[in-house]
């Protein structure tokens, strides 16, 4: 195989659930492409590299150097602060319309085999954050999975002691193991109004 065509199938492989052969797929559909789709995929894939950094108050992406459009938008300073894995959950519960508050993405969740570190997880401003903004209630729409929970207890011992501030997570319909993007508008529905205080 032309060695510029295993190291892009290579490099396609490691995306997240795409795979070897999703890969190959992929690769060949672009290298075949007639119609100039593959240009613009690398012309808009650069664009967005070089314009597009999360959120230095929530981590959501937007254009770089701005806040992104939930903390520029009072109609979302309800109190309410969902604290979600990463920026494929927030676009999941924005899908599902069952949150109208502001997001916080810790970009992971702890996991000592993993090797994610409390410090490496975007939680340094998240204690301002609920003063500044007056959070009321802090939602926990982490995985129902070992490293989700662990993550959840940590973030709560560390900002637990604030006055006026209740915690609670998603309710029955979530899965055991299961991760937000995979469940469907109805059972997230219920999931979140159904949500449990811890």
């Amino acid at each position: 195989m032309n060695p510029k065509i295993d190291k892009l199938i290579k490099l396609f492989a490691k995306l997240p659930r795409v795979g070897s052969r999703g890969g190959q797929r992929i690769a060949l559909a672009l290298l075949q492409d007639k119609t100039g789709r593959a240009e613009n995929l690398a012309a808009a894939l650069m664009d967005a590299y070089d314009t597009i950094a999360p959120c230095a108050c929530c981590g959501v992406l937007t254009d770089r150097g701005m806040l992104c459009e939930f903390c520029r938008d009072e109609n979302r300073n309800n109190g309410q602060m969902c604290i979600v894995r990463d920026m494929a959950d927030v676009w999941t519960l924005e899908k599902s319309a069952v949150f109208n508050g502001r997001y916080h993405i810790i970009g992971g969740l702890l996991s000592g085999a993993g090797g994610v570190l409390p410090e490496d997880l975007n939680i340094k401003n998240l204690a301002d954050r609920i003063q500044n903004e007056n959070i009321t209630e802090i939602i926990f729409a982490l995985p129902n999975t070992v490293e989700g929970k662990t993550t959840q207890h940590y973030i709560i011992s560390v900002i637990g002691d604030m006055d006026g501030v209740t915690f609670s997570e998603l309710a029955s319909g979530v899965p055991l193991g299961g991760d937000l993007d995979y469940i469907d508008d109805g059972t997230l529905t219920l999931a979140f109004g159904g949500r449990k205080a811890l």
